[in-house]
């Protein structure tokens, strides 16, 4: 067996998702198992080169890690030719400057969403890849998990008949900071810093609805702050710019329409933090992060209305469980694995910088219809 290093710069795993997933979960997994078995002889072996702004905790994560190269010089890192890909995880503010230096630099991309802070500049980062000639690709997590894996197959093997619709629910209550720390770091809440639900999470729904059911031809939303001020890491006190909550109906090139509502200010009364619910003319789905549950038209209940009387259906026990039917591994590192086969045996992989730039162009759109209080089209993303 021959192992081949492919050196990759991690920009911004300081953070909490960057580093659990990204880092600790993904490519630090892929060296626990040895490297990455590309199925020739070959086995592909991460090194892995730590970026950021603050050298104590860039040497410490090294240190605990068995890591030999970090550095806060991010220009010189990108000049290094044994760099063979650029990832970024920072704040969404400095993420379109960092890829264009990429790029320029010659280095393949592999990059959180979103992409960059407007549709212009999303399209323009696809636009210097392809001249580049350079391989790039967006994270889009979610459509490897194991619930959605499981939707997925029931819709491929026909099980839905004709889809009416989507509804999808996700959030949790974030602490303000002040009687019990914030879960998620002030910056999510500060519109000028990049902040905000619908920039964070349009993003995934378009690529979930995109790849799942069809292209989203339609948004209306309204996004709001329904907590108007937080305290930050400092336990100061600070006005919050951003939505924290947002009401989204997509129309889908099908005719099927999509409602899905994002929070940061809901308590969770439902199996998962996420769950979206498929209706179709011969059945129904509810999928989750992990679980799937269907109920077919042969097996639906016929429940009365009736509100004088309490209800005498377990509706929730009307459901059967989709089988896992296989292993399912961490979605972040399934999606690295099939990048870096990419990168290595020019696999084929579709998600790109231009499907980045449709979930940019969604988040756009759905704060203007937000602020416009009105029904937007969706134009089909080209370059």
């Amino acid at each position: 067996m021959t192992r081949k290093t492919v050196r990759i710069a991690m920009n911004g795993v300081t953070g909490r998702m960057g580093y659990r997933q990204h880092l600790v979960r993904s490519l630090l997994a892929i060296r626990e198992e040895g490297g990455l078995d590309l199925g020739d002889g070959t086995v592909l072996w991460p090194e892995i080169v730590l970026v950021g702004r603050r050298e104590h905790a860039l040497r410490a994560m090294a240190e605990k890690h068995g890591l030999d190269h970090w550095s806060t010089d991010l220009d010189a890192v990108l000049a290094d030719p044994a760099v063979d890909i650029y990832f970024d995880a920072q704040v969404t503010s400095a993420r379109e400057e960092a890829l264009r230096k990429a790029i320029a630099a010659g280095k393949h991309i592999y990059t959180e969403k979103p992409t960059a802070t407007d549709l212009d500049g999303a399209l323009e980062l696809a636009r210097l890849a392809g001249a580049a000639g350079i391989k790039h690709g967006v994270v889009q997590d979610k459509l490897f998990l194991p619930g959605l894996l499981k939707l997925k197959r029931l819709i491929d093997g026909g099980f839905f008949g004709k889809i009416l619709s989507i509804r999808g629910e996700f959030g949790y209550w974030v602490f303000e900071g002040d009687w019990q720390e914030a879960q998620r770091p002030s910056w999510n809440y500060r519109t000028e810093d990049g902040g905000g639900i619908v920039v964070d999470m349009f993003p995934h729904w378009e690529y979930v609805l995109h790849e799942l059911f069809g292209r989203v031809t339609s948004v209306q939303a309204l996004a709001t702050t329904h907590i108007p001020q937080r305290w930050d890491e400092r336990s100061e006190l600070y006005e919050a710019t951003a939505d924290d909550s947002a009401y989204g109906i997509f129309q889908l090139e099908s005719g099927a329409v999509a409602q899905i509502n994002s929070s940061w200010a809901v308590r969770v009364n439902r199996d998962e933090l996420v769950e979206f619910q498929v209706d179709g003319t011969e059945g129904s789905a509810v999928a989750g992060l992990r679980n799937c549950r269907v109920q077919h038209r042969s097996s639906t209940p016929k429940p009365v209305w009736n509100p004088d009387l309490p209800a005498t259906h377990a509706f929730r026990d009307q459901w059967q469980e989709v089988p896992d039917n296989g292993d399912f591994g961490n979605g972040f590192k399934v999606q690295w694995e099939l990048f870096l086969r990419h990168i290595a045996l020019d696999e084929p992989y579709h998600w790109d910088l231009l499907a980045g730039a449709r979930g940019v162009q969604l988040a756009e759109l759905g704060l203007k219809s937000s602020a416009e209080g009105r029904r937007l089209d969706v134009p089909e993303v080209t370059l």
